[in-house]
């Protein structure tokens, strides 16, 4: 066997490992640490991108060597590479991002212990990405939604401490309805790997009797990952979760976390389901239509925020909107579109959670937007990061959310669908729309300056080598997707083929 087709493995493997270790070194000793294996994960990952692209074939790897249907299996192709490798790095710019307010916002005897949460949650979204046994999809489920809780819940502050049990509760709604969804796909399939379960799938829905079985297991299962990832109207636990963790929390929590509960969804539905017996289901249009309502209630929400967390934190609803209603539309480009955006997302969220501190602590401290005034004057560094991500929110041209949005028009144009393209159009308009109205009037605000306002800062934000590192590698990120789209959706359809 190539000796890179272990790089999958070694992922999970060495970053199960780091979590226990992080908790024998100190504080930023567990920092440092934390950051170098993280860029050797890149490395792997990339390496694992850079071969499936140059052979054209995926590849599964057997733990202990035992062959399918007995053996567990990891499956690496260019789409499962692809979201490894942006994943690592905007997890590597999460951590770089928010040193400074980790550092002031948990107890130093308790920093290493966020960073054994920090790399176990890896080891989970990283087997999120390479599974290809939908058994495991759920164990580590319950890894992501334990050490999500952690992370939260370590700042120890009253809101942080009710935010981490709503979102425990939550999510562990979300994880029983999709072990219930897996059982009952067991049940009827016998079989938990992917391709073995679509194929016994295929096979039964050859008959229309078998067609409500099927759709009451796939939409328990995809009910239980619509809760954990936040689609309209699960979304309500937003605002205090991302709204009041540390910035380094808040980025991962809302840019990967989420994003890897619907890329195994993703997985799911091409793998263990079939596109074929998915449109025979329901499934797809209760999400086009939930999506659609998530992209406009989460924008309102926004609108209406009084802060610029939870501002942020109802505009990752509407995203998650954006998603699901790339899934609804279905096909190779509603499917691409989705985990454009999955990308996109994850880029520009991180910048924006690891920006808005910055803004708030120049402005004594205060996220609330009255206070935020002339904060971009007050900090430059800070202001020009944070307008980059509002521009790719509201879906400027040459930001990764323009050319986002262009795919999701481009895939329901694509269906042939008069009333899919009409609904997707309006609703896409309008939530842009929306987007403009808090985005660029927070932009303006912070550019703007009234009688004393821009005296009222405390003192002015420290700069570090860390933050700017991460907020240019992320602004690099964002403009690389926005200018050369084609080259990533290239990849992903690559992936979806491989898929197959």
């Amino acid at each position: 066997m190539n000796f890179i087709c272990n790089f999958p493995l070694f992922t999970i493997v060495f970053s199960l490992f780091s979590g226990p270790l992080c908790m024998m070194l100190r504080g930023r000793a567990a920092k440092y640490y934390t950051i170098i294996y993280e860029c050797v994960l890149i490395i792997l990952c990339g390496t694992v991108l850079w071969y499936t692209i140059s052979s054209g074939q995926p590849f599964t790897y057997s733990m202990g060597e035992f062959s399918a249907p007995w053996g567990n299996e990891i499956r690496a192709g260019v789409l499962e590479g692809l979201t490894a490798f942006l994943f690592m790095i905007v997890m590597l710019c999460s951590v770089l991002g928010g040193w400074r307010f980790l550092s002031m916002d948990l107890d130093n005897s308790k920093i290493n212990l966020y960073f054994t949460l920090i790399n176990l949650m890896t080891a989970a979204l990283l087997s999120l990405v390479w599974t290809n046994d939908i058994f495991s999809g759920y164990v580590f489920l319950e890894i992501t939604t334990l050490t999500s809780c952690g992370i939260l819940i370590v700042r120890e502050i009253g809101r942080t401490t009710l935010a981490a049990v709503r979102y425990m509760i939550l999510n562990l709604l979300g994880s029983g309805l999709f072990l219930l969804g897996v059982v009952l796909l067991y049940d009827i399939t016998g079989h938990l790997l992917m391709m073995n379960m679509k194929a016994a799938l295929t096979e039964l829905a050859a008959d229309p009797a078998n067609i409500p079985v099927i759709s009451l297991a796939v939409g328990i299962l995809t009910i239980g990952l619509a809760i954990k990832s936040g689609l309209f109207p699960f979304h309500f636990w937003m605002p205090d979760t991302y709204g009041w963790a540390t910035p380094t929390s808040a980025s991962v929590l809302s840019s990967l976390v989420s994003k890897g509960y619907i890329f195994l969804l993703i997985k799911i539905y091409w793998r263990a389901v079939g596109l074929d017996v998915l449109r025979a289901l329901p499934v797809s249009n209760i999400l086009f239509v939930l999506g659609l309502c998530g992209m406009v209630f989460g924008s309102v929400s926004a609108l209406r925020a009084n802060n610029i967390n939870r501002m942020v934190a109802f505009s990752s609803a509407a995203q998650i909107g954006y998603i699901y209603m790339g899934i609804g539309i279905g096909g190779m480009a509603g499917f691409s579109a989705a985990i454009f955006h999955i990308y996109c997302h994850a880029v520009t969220k991180s910048l924006l959670f690891i920006t808005t501190p910055r803004l708030a602590e120049v402005s004594g401290d205060s996220l609330l937007f009255s206070r935020l005034q002339g904060s971009g004057l007050r900090d430059p560094n800070s202001g020009i990061f944070f307008t980059v991500g509002s521009l790719s929110m509201v879906g400027i041209p040459i930001f990764a959310g323009f050319s986002s949005k262009l795919l999701f028009a481009t895939a329901a144009v694509g269906t042939g669908s008069f009333r899919k393209v009409i609904l997707v159009m309006l609703i896409l308009a309008v939530s842009s729309l929306l987007n403009a109205f808090y985005f660029i009037h927070t932009v303006i605000r912070i550019y703007t300056v009234y009688g004393s306002d821009y005296l009222r800062v405390r003192e002015r934000g420290h700069h570090s080598l860390d933050y700017n590192t991460a907020a240019v590698i992320l602004t690099a990120c964002n403009l690389f997707l926005g200018l050369f789209s084609w080259v990533i959706t290239d990849l992903i359809q690559k992936g979806f083929l491989m898929f197959s």
